[in-house]
């Protein structure tokens, strides 16, 4: 049975991921979910799988040494696949220190955890052996010409805490690839969407504010271009690299669906109205009058849009989710889950957004 050992497992990439591996491989893997539990890390998350067998979850820091090291250890891993990381730009921008910390420390920390586990005592490694760093495309920087994509080859040019953060922590990754030859992948995939996402980002942010009546922040002119894919897609592509993608390589994971975010905001307001019934009270608050442009984003990317050539021809691998299919079954999954909304919005997050936002 391969052991995978999925870090951040219980935010929303990694949830989403631990609910896929589950779906397609049933009882012949065992997962360990490793996570810090920081506020967007969520056990309720993985409700779904908290009784499986082949499940297990530890709370620990990926800075952690010694906790690391110590799951290295008790159990066999054979796939490392590594989420956790602090991900969302405003607070790199009130925070950075946090952001090196963790995305490029933890990330050396599970490297020579997972190294000093898999080598041989020739250099050699383990047969069966990897590790699967999943990043995002804003280590890129920002796209000027509207026919421009973002390829494998394309150099790093980051502009904000994160993703300098998340470029040393790839960079780091390749140089363990090319020092020691270390069996690793790198990926890199544009905005995803989908169930458990943290109500920071756009798309739950834009719903739970609809829901409720308040004002939709929207920075700058809301001309700013993102490519959106569907989480499950995602889980799909880490799957597949994990399973087919070549030593060391790095591949893009893109869903061919840009959109200006002033297109997110307006598609989420008409998506609620049509699906929301017509005595549910929240209907009355869902309206364009609530969108308010705020002051942009310091550092504020364009555009970013990822080819996804490479893994689809290499690879195989094609998103398989529609946005306008795929931002539906959104709405309609936070619409079923308002407790786990409510949950998450609590306390602490509603100074932070109002600290964010001044709205």
């Amino acid at each position: 049975m391969r052991t995978y050992l999925v870090t951040g497992g219980a935010g929303f990439i990694g949830s989403n991921f631990v609910y896929y591996m589950f779906r397609k491989y049933g009882d012949d893997i065992r997962i360990i979910n490793v996570d810090a539990l920081t506020y967007a890390g969520n056990l309720g998350n993985l409700s779904g799988v908290e009784d499986r067998k082949n499940y297990s979850f530890i709370k620990a820091d990926i800075r952690d040494k010694e906790a690391i090291e110590k799951i290295f250890a008790e159990n066999d891993i054979d796939v490392v696949v590594h989420f956790a990381a602090e991900s969302h730009v405003d607070r790199s921008i009130v925070n950075p220190e946090v952001f090196v910390e963790t995305n490029v420390l933890g990330t050396a920390v599970m490297l020579n955890a997972a190294k000093a586990a898999w080598e041989n005592k020739d250099g050699s490694f383990k047969e069966g052996k990897k590790f699967l760093h999943v990043s995002t495309d804003e280590v890129y920087g920002s796209l000027s010409d509207p026919a421009d994509y973002f390829y494998e080859t394309t150099p790093y040019d980051p502009h904000s805490p994160y993703s300098a953060s998340k470029a040393s922590a790839d960079l780091l990754v390749k140089a363990y690839v090319d020092t020691y030859h270390f069996p690793a992948n790198i990926t890199n995939c544009s905005n995803n969407y989908g169930p458990y996402q943290f109500p920071e980002k756009l798309i739950p942010l834009i719903i739970n504010n609809a829901l409720s009546g308040k004002k939709l922040p929207v920075y700058g002119d809301g001309k700013n271009v993102r490519d959106w894919l569907y989480v499950d897609d995602h889980c799909k592509g880490i799957d597949m690299v994990i399973e087919k993608g070549k030593p060391g390589e790095k591949y893009n994971i893109g869903g061919h669906n840009e959109r200006e975010n002033i297109q997110i905001v307006k598609t989420i307001i008409k998506t609620l109205q049509e699906i929301l019934p017509d005595d549910d009270p929240r209907k009355a608050n869902v309206s364009e009058d609530l969108i308010t442009f705020v002051e942009d984003r310091k550092g504020h990317d364009r555009r970013y849009a990822i080819a996804p050539d490479k893994i689809s021809k290499e690879l195989g691998w094609l998103p398989d989710t529609k946005f306008e299919d795929g931002i539906r079954l959104t709405v309609k999954w936070y619409l079923e889950h308002s407790d786990w909304m409510e949950n998450v919005t609590s306390g602490s997050y509603q100074d932070y957004y109002k600290r964010m936002y001044k709205v």
